[in-house]
């Protein structure tokens, strides 16, 4: 998670989205960076909402905007399961190197989720909280340049990324009726990515 205080914006991390990348060409310019642990760097809004927004709030008496970048759920999918199947990950409870990419959509739909397909949900990471406190700003992992233009726009900066993080490439075969099951399950995710401009 970034903080930049003058321009009132809190850049929170949604895991494999990119943001690594984005910390640390950021890091020099937030006035806050929060990178370990994951649970505290990977905040999501509830978390953002409980703990950091009443420091800003009763201290500064300061109101940030959120903002969070949320991929095609499919896509996000698989490079979770990508990311889990890196060569040390090999024999570990959570590795995906003994699953397709199908079992691992169908663990994913469960609601008692095996530990390898336990990634949690974009769209519960974004969800609105009661008093109000939510995403301002959404923006596609598939529309970098979108994303970088409101940062040099925002925060005045010229971006040099680098990739970081990265999970290994490989084919993801995802059979029809598994991603139709999957689709229709979850559609508030499709529902919420396909109202970012």
């Amino acid at each position: 998670m970034l903080v930049f205080f003058k321009e009132r914006l809190a850049f929170l991390s949604v895991p494999k989205t990119g943001t690594t990348a984005y910390e640390s060409a950021l890091a020099p310019r937030a006035d806050m960076v929060i990178s370990e642990p994951p649970m505290l760097k990977h905040a999501p809004v509830y978390r953002y909402n409980r703990f950091i927004r009443p420091m800003f709030l009763k201290v500064c008496d300061a109101e940030l905007e959120l903002m969070a970048v949320m991929r095609e759920p499919i896509s996000w999918l698989g490079s979770w399961y990508r990311y889990r199947r890196r060569p040390f990950m090999q024999g570990k409870p959570n590795s995906t190197f003994d699953v397709t990419f199908d079992e691992f959509i169908l663990a994913y739909m469960k609601g008692n989720k095996p530990g390898f397909a336990d990634v949690g949900s974009q769209l519960n990471f974004m969800a609105a909280q009661p008093n109000g406190t939510g995403i301002t700003h959404y923006f596609r992992y598939e529309d970098q340049a979108r994303l970088q233009d409101f940062l040099h726009d925002r925060l005045g900066v010229t971006l040099d990324l680098k990739r970081e993080n990265e999970s290994p490439k490989m084919e993801l075969p995802l059979s029809a009726d598994v991603e139709e099951r999957f689709r229709r399950k979850f559609a508030e995710e499709f529902a919420l990515y396909d109202s970012i401009p």
